[in-house]
């Protein structure tokens, strides 16, 4: 598609898949950074939030932009029963304590989406502010393209919140179209937003043939 993107080092970004090894606290940063407000909630405060999310990271359930070998973006999907952030419900209520713990859970099942026969579910895009609007989420949202296409899935689901307008606009440029919008005002006061939006990609099955596992 001949995206390209450059950063403020000295060479171009670059995409791969997984999180590398050392990197993960950095894109645990990252992830909150971008989803932190959404999140704080349930995971809060911050630094015990990186701390849950680093220790419960699937590293291999997402694609990163490095620049100059640092990590400046990921976007994590969910395939085969797993996601880019884990944690079981004994993980949080350990982490948190059964008391405070168990409204955390609540608030966090809120946030779950399982994909359908076919789908590959993307759980968003982090980006550095330093290199945001200079194609990386682009990039991104391609390599995850291509690892949909590779497990034979026919397309792609995100969900985006009504106040993230700039992710939405993204979003509708690499080909995702609206689908549903679920109004949610009961939680704006909780979570700061009032509707969420799914949106879907189709994916052309131009990629090596595989299985794509709910």
């Amino acid at each position: 598609m001949g995206l390209d993107a450059t950063g403020t080092g000295t060479g171009p970004v670059a995409v791969r898949r997984g999180v590398p090894a050392g990197a993960e606290r950095r894109a645990a940063e990252l992830y909150w950074e971008a989803f932190g407000r959404k999140l704080g909630p349930a995971l809060n405060p911050p630094d015990k939030a990186v701390t849950f999310l680093t220790a419960h990271l699937n590293a291999d359930r997402a694609v990163c932009a490095l620049l100059d070998g640092q990590l400046v973006g990921l976007a994590g999907y969910q395939l085969g029963g797993r996601a880019l952030t884990g944690g079981s419900a004994s993980a949080v209520l350990r982490a948190y304590g059964h008391l405070r713990g168990l409204h955390r859970l609540l608030l966090l099942a809120m946030f779950e989406r399982h994909p359908a026969p076919g789908q590959l579910v993307m759980d968003g895009i982090a980006v550095d502010p330093a290199i945001r609007g200079r194609g990386v989420g682009s990039l991104l949202i391609e390599e995850v393209a291509a690892v949909a296409a590779e497990q034979d899935c026919r397309e792609i689901r995100l969900d985006v919140i009504d106040v993230n307008p700039r992710a939405r606009a993204l979003y509708e440029r690499r080909d995702f179209t609206a689908v549903r919008t679920e109004s949610t005002p009961y939680l704006r006061g909780l979570l700061g937003f009032g509707a969420v939006t799914t949106m879907l990609r189709p994916i052309e099955a131009n990629g090596p043939r595989g299985l794509c596992t709910p």
